[in-house]
C-alpha cells in the first residue's frame, strides 16, 4: 500500500470520529448536567461498570476522576454477577457503560446496579436498550459510523465514550473548585507533582561551600574545589555578601601576577540571586533559566542555607 493510501485512510478515520464527537457535543443537555449532578451530590463513590472495549473506557475514566478529585472504582461487568457486586454500597452511585445496552452480562447486571446503588446512570449507544431502560439517566452515546472499514470494531463508539468521560470529569472539576495543589496532591510521584508542590529545600545540595569575606585565595580555591559546584558562597557571620565562581577566580589570576594580597570581598560577585528555602522549586528553576546560571544560593529567614544546583532540578524532572 503507497504511503498517500495509509495517509488518506488516517485522516479519513480521524474525520469520522470529528463528524461523532460534533454530533454528540450537540447532544449535552439537561440529562448530562443531570448525571453530573447526581455524581456531585453522592454521599459515597462512583462505580464505573463495563465490559469489553467500555471495560478499558471504563477503567481510563476511574483513573481520570480518582487525579481529579472524584473517587472512583471500576467494576467489571462479568466479576459483577460473581461475587463483585459486594463493592456497590447504598450511598455509591453507578456509570454503567455498553454501547448496546443489551449485551447478555449487562442485561443480568442492570437490575442489581440499579437496586444496590443510590443511582444508575446509563452510558449508551442505544436508548431503547435495557441499560437504559433502568437508568435514572441516560447519556446518549450513539454513532451513525464506526471509523472501522467493517463498521464493527469499536471506534467511533469508544471515543465519544472517552470524551463524554472526560467531559465529566472537567465539570465536576469544576464544581469541587479542583485547583493545581489539589493535583499535585494525588500526583506527588512524578514530575508533574514536584513542580506543583516540591520545595527547594528538598532538592538542597549536601555541600555549602563557604568563606569569610577576608578568606585568602588558597582558602577560595580550596572551598570551590570542595563541592562539585564551581562556586562558593562569601559570608560575613552566615550573612551573604557575594559568591566566587571558578569563572571569577580565572578572570582575576589573568589579570595579577601577585596575587596574595586579594582576599574574598576584592573579587567576588555582590547581590548575588537568592531564594528562601520553603519556596517552591519550580521557582527556583525559573530564576536560574532566567539568569543563565547554574546554582542558586538557598536562604533561611536571610541567611546562607545552602546551595541548589540546576542539573539537579532537570535530574527531578523540575522544568
Amino acid at each position: 500500500m503507497e504511503n498517500t493510501n495509509i495517509i488518506s485512510i488516517a485522516k479519513k478515520t480521524i474525520e469520522i470520529e470529528i463528524s461523532e464527537l460534533e454530533k454528540l457535543k450537540s447532544r449535552i443537555n439537561e440529562d448530562f448536567a443531570k448525571a453530573v449532578e447526581i455524581i456531585h451530590s453522592a454521599k459515597g463513590k462512583l462505580i464505573v461498570v463495563g465490559i469489553g472495549k467500555s471495560a478499558h473506557v471504563g477503567n481510563k475514566i476511574v483513573a481520570t476522576l480518582n487525579s481529579t478529585g472524584t473517587p472512583s472504582q471500576f467494576l467489571h461487568a462479568s466479576e459483577a454477577i460473581h461475587g463483585d457486586l459486594g463493592v456497590i454500597q447504598k450511598q455509591d452511585v453507578v456509570l454503567c457503560i455498553s454501547n448496546s445496552g443489551n449485551s447478555p452480562e449487562i442485561v443480568n447486571l442492570v437490575p442489581y446496579l440499579k437496586n444496590y446503588s443510590s443511582a444508575l446512570i446509563g452510558m449508551t449507544g442505544n436508548k431503547k436498550s435495557k441499560l437504559a431502560e433502568f437508568s435514572e439517566v441516560i447519556l446518549d452515546t450513539h454513532v451513525d459510523m464506526e471509523a472501522c472499514p467493517n463498521k464493527l470494531a469499536p471506534t467511533s463508539s469508544t471515543t465519544l465514550q472517552m470524551a463524554l468521560g472526560d467531559a465529566l470529569a472537567v465539570c465536576l472539576m469544576e464544581l469541587n473548585q479542583f485547583k493545581e495543589t489539589d493535583f499535585a496532591k494525588f500526583h506527588p510521584g512524578g514530575s508533574l507533582g514536584k513542580n506543583l508542590t516540591a520545595t527547594v529545600e528538598q532538592f538542597l545540595s549536601s555541600q555549602k561551600p563557604q568563606v569569610s569575606d577576608t578568606a585568602s585565595i588558597r582558602e577560595v580555591i580550596i572551598s570551590i574545589s570542595s563541592s562539585s559546584h564551581g562556586i562558593t558562597v562569601v559570608t560575613n557571620n552566615n550573612e551573604i555578601i557575594g559568591v566566587i565562581t571558578d569563572g571569577d577566580l580565572r578572570r582575576m589570576l589573568m589579570k595579577n601576577e601577585d596575587v596574595s594580597f586579594i582576599i574574598a570581598k576584592d573579587i567576588m560577585s555582590k547581590n548575588p540571586k537568592t531564594i528562601e528555602k520553603e519556596a517552591l522549586a519550580k521557582e527556583a528553576m525559573r530564576i536560574l533559566k532566567e539568569n543563565n546560571i547554574g546554582q542558586l544560593i538557598v536562604t533561611e529567614n536571610g541567611n546562607y542555607h545552602g546551595i541548589i544546583d540546576i542539573h539537579r532540578l532537570l535530574d527531578e524532572g523540575i522544568i
